[in-house]
Formats: C-alpha cells, sequence, structure tokens
C-alpha cells in the first residue's frame, strides 16, 4: 500500500519529548489524525440528526432544557465522584 508522505510541524519540546521516548511519530500521528477525522464525522452526524430531530419534534421549551441540563449536572457529578484518585 502506497504511503504519501507529509511534513509536519511539532513545537520543540514535544519534539524532544518524542525522540527522548523513542515513540513512533508517525504511528501516533496516523492515529491522532484517524480520531479527529472520526470525531469530526460523528459531529456532523450528530449536527444533521439533530436537525432532523428538531424538524420532526420542534425546539425543546425552557423547562425541557433545565431539565436536560440539571441531568447532565447529575451525571457530571457522578463521573467526578467515582473518578480514581
Amino acid at each position: 500500500m502506497r504511503m504519501p508522505r507529509m511534513r509536519v510541524y511539532l513545537p520543540e519540546e514535544l519534539y524532544r519529548e518524542v525522540k527522548e521516548r523513542g515513540l513512533p511519530a508517525s504511528e501516533l500521528l496516523q492515529k491522532a489524525v484517524a480520531a479527529e477525522v472520526r470525531r469530526q464525522k460523528l459531529e456532523a452526524e450528530l449536527d444533521a440528526y439533530l436537525v432532523d430531530l428538531t424538524a420532526e419534534v420542534g425546539e425543546p421549551t425552557e423547562e425541557e432544557r433545565a431539565e436536560a441540563r440539571a441531568l447532565v449536572d447529575r451525571i457530571e457529578h457522578s463521573v467526578r465522584r467515582n473518578e480514581p484518585r
């Protein structure tokens, strides 16, 4: 499989860390770029879904938004409480 080359610039400190640790820079960068591309695709799919959902059921009320915010706050609090220290 042909793999085109790309020049990538890193800040000096990050470059030194990669070299000192003997990290496989190309492999790490491939994984990071693939993850970012996937994240962007999923975000675009979510945006499209939300547009369709809003068209189907309408905008949420302020009360529904408050309920959703309270649920998110409870979830975040639970996650923080259960994180290892």
